[in-house]
């Protein structure tokens, strides 16, 4: 499914076993470095959003979704299987996880995350989404060199206590209860993975504590975008985006 998109980059839903192979494949470069397939069980649940180069037909970003009714399907998600989330089984609204985004490693184009979250703005407005969440990843598993990531977002933006997930996974780092720093924020801002950059300008919030995942060899935290909680000059920007690559909600 496809809209006008009239940019370089076309971001649009796969609509074959081929494309989500094409997604599977640039994921594990992305995240291991080599070539490979990259997935897992939840592939089969999720749409799959493919940003393509318009000239060439080459697929520089990809990213996941999974649509949820309401909190009573949160079970179903791939963050459920690294934190207690029982406390948003009682969210009222409709949920989308987005999980497993990545870039092409040789293309630094910003127009590409331009193009991906036009496309995911155009998906939450399309289907009246009241949150987004997912599992936002640091690189490495060594909590130290984040330590002053980790100090900011426990100042600013830990989830309220009424959603914030539990600890589940058997290797965590709490750095909510063991950090007693005050952030260098300048150290803390260049730190902090650009995805989870966007979604703190967008009002989000996170876990208490991170995952160390060793298999993905990463470090990471539970992470929800209250969609009514967007700064409205945020929620501009982003409406903008998706009026130049639109596509079309799902069935």
């Amino acid at each position: 499914m496809t809209g006008p998109g009239r940019g370089r980059y076309l971001a649009r839903m796969a609509e074959t076993p081929a494309e989500v192979e094409a997604a599977q494949a640039l994921r594990h470069l992305a995240f291991h470095g080599r070539a490979g397939l990259d997935s897992d069980a939840h592939d089969a649940l999720c749409a799959h959003v493919l940003v393509e180069d318009r000239r060439d037909g080459r697929l520089v970003c990809c990213f996941r979704i999974l649509p949820l009714a309401g909190g009573g399907e949160i079970a179903k998600s791939y963050s459920a299987q690294y934190y207690e989330l029982s406390a948003l089984a009682a969210y009222q609204g409709k949920m989308v996880e987005m999980g497993r985004f990545c870039l092409h490693p040789e293309v630094g184009d910003p127009d590409v995350l331009r193009a991906a979250w036009g496309a995911m703005t155009s998906y939450v407005d399309a289907n009246a989404v009241d949150l987004l969440f997912g599992c936002t990843s640091f690189q490495g598993t060594e909590a130290r060199r984040y330590y002053d990531a980790f100090a900011m977002l426990k100042e600013r933006h830990l989830g309220p206590k009424c959603w914030l997930p539990a600890v589940k996974a058997p290797n965590v780092f709490r750095f909510a209860a063991r950090l007693r720093r005050k952030p260098d924020m300048k150290l803390a801002m260049r730190r902090m993975p650009p995805l989870l950059r966007t979604y703190l300008l967008m009002g989000g919030w996170v876990s208490d504590h991170a995952v160390v995942d060793r298999q993905m060899n990463t470090l990471h935290v539970f992470t929800g975008v209250e969609i009514g909680r967007i700064p409205p000059e945020r929620k501009k920007l982003l409406r903008a985006l998706s009026r130049l690559d639109h596509f079309a909600p799902l069935a």
